[in-house]
């Protein structure tokens, strides 16, 4: 099938043709039709189906249908997605820039950390589709900057994260300010019960979109652990970046300062490395991640609130430094790479300490991941010299590796 055959208009169309976009992921072949005829929508997807154009393309063009009848003369917003992270909001709004490049559809992207000067002077100028996340929004209401009585198109994206980061409540709020007589979407990797009541209260009749079995990751993914000592994690990481295949490597851990500290120890054995978190400005963050894209660093290290909504194409590789407490972030954290119908690896360093979490999550996802074994001592020195001095540039780069044998590989891969 091809966009063509999906209703949509012309000038979209051509900015699809013009990117190189063919034929639309099974989300977007599912919901754009539904999304079209004016139906509300429970989709069930992962980050990396699709899904921002699964909305963006149908909102796009039904607010360009409607302005076009000349009936509406408000600068306020009709359409509004909500997202949950500052990152994710700004590629929703790039998404919305490259669909409707053709189109007279005015948008903009408001989120936190930032001044709000630029985003006010925007929304001053007439906006028509409004990105935004709870903070800052629920900010601008209150300042009576903006209105939402005229939203006649509601998305809120990710509903799931918007409960683990703890803005289910604020999400309440902006609906709270929305017209009754609305259209809306609603888009969730996962299904708990807080967020299926929630799309209870706030759907009509909708048309159901599932792409994956929820909670279950793309089949795609190469997915494999290393039993490992926690102490050793880091001399391993190190030593398999010594693969020249791994160009590109996004790792996770649970806290700002071990994300941190990694990306210090990666840098001090000359591997370019930047880290992502909450506590780092939303400058910081976009040239880390910019500079990830452009592979200026190697290795970019995150913790699982600033990595949400990053979307980069054709990473290969991911690792869980540490395993995440709640199974469902597993399946968030490895959903960034294997995108959109392309190959990659996932694999994770588990201590004996986390083992039950291993086990947990295995039974969300329905599967055992494979072990890569490994025969490899360390001195013992040396390994606390790695991970507790405050530079290693002098050590021995082999970390006095006695014997280091990858007895099982994935899809040809180390990993």
């Amino acid at each position: 099938m091809s966009f063509n055959q999906l209703a949509i208009i012309e000038p979209i169309l051509r900015a699809l043709t013009i990117e190189g976009y063919s034929s639309p992921t099974p989300i977007q072949k599912q919901a754009i039709p539904e999304v079209l005829k004016g139906k509300d929508l429970l989709g069930c997807a992962q980050t990396g189906t699709g899904k921002t154009a699964a909305f963006s393309i149908p909102l796009l063009q039904l607010i360009y249908e409607l302005k076009s009848k000349g009936k509406l003369s408000s600068r306020m917003p009709l359409g509004l997605i909500l997202t949950p992270t500052r990152e994710l909001a700004i590629q929703i709004g790039e998404s919305i820039s490259v669909y409707g490049k053709f189109l007279p559809v005015r948008h903009t992207v408001i989120f936190g950390g930032v001044s709000q000067h630029t985003q006010v002077k925007k929304i001053n100028q007439g906006v028509d589709i409004l990105v935004a996340t709870p903070g800052r929004l629920l900010d601008l209401i209150q300042q009576g900057i903006i209105s939402l009585q005229h939203i006649r198109f509601f998305v809120l994206d990710e509903a799931d994260r918007m409960l683990d980061m703890g803005f289910i409540n604020d999400v309440k709020r902006v609906i709270a300010k929305l017209p009754k007589s609305r259209h809306t979407l609603f888009f969730s990797a996962t299904m708990p019960p807080d967020i299926q009541q929630l799309a209870d209260t706030l759907l009509i009749n909708p048309v159901k979109v599932t792409v994956a079995p929820v909670s279950s990751t793309v089949d795609i993914i190469a997915q494999s652990v290393y039993h490992i000592k926690y102490q050793h994690k880091l001399p391993l990481l190190i030593k398999l970046l010594g693969d020249d295949k791994i160009s590109s490597l996004l790792v996770f851990t649970q806290m700002k300062h071990a994300a941190n500290k990694l990306a210090k120890k990666l840098n001090e054995n000359s591997i370019p490395a930047d880290a992502i978190h909450g506590n780092k400005s939303q400058n910081a963050r976009q040239l880390a991640l910019e500079n990830f894209k452009k592979g200026k660093i190697r290795v970019l290290v995150a913790t699982d609130i600033a990595a949400r909504g990053i979307d980069i194409n054709e990473l290969g590789y991911v690792l869980n430094f540490d395993l995440p407490n709640v199974p469902e972030t597993y399946v968030h954290r490895i959903g960034r790479t294997g995108r959109a119908g392309s190959s990659g690896s996932a694999f994770s360093f588990v201590d004996p300490l986390e083992k039950p979490l291993l086990i947990s999550i295995e039974k969300l996802i329905q599967k055992r991941i494979p072990t890569l074994s490994h025969d490899f001592e360390f001195v013992d020195s040396e390994v606390k010299s790695l991970n507790k001095m405050p530079s290693v540039r002098s050590q021995k780069k082999d970390f006095s590796y006695r014997k280091f044998k990858n007895k099982k590989t994935t899809n040809g891969r180390i990993f």
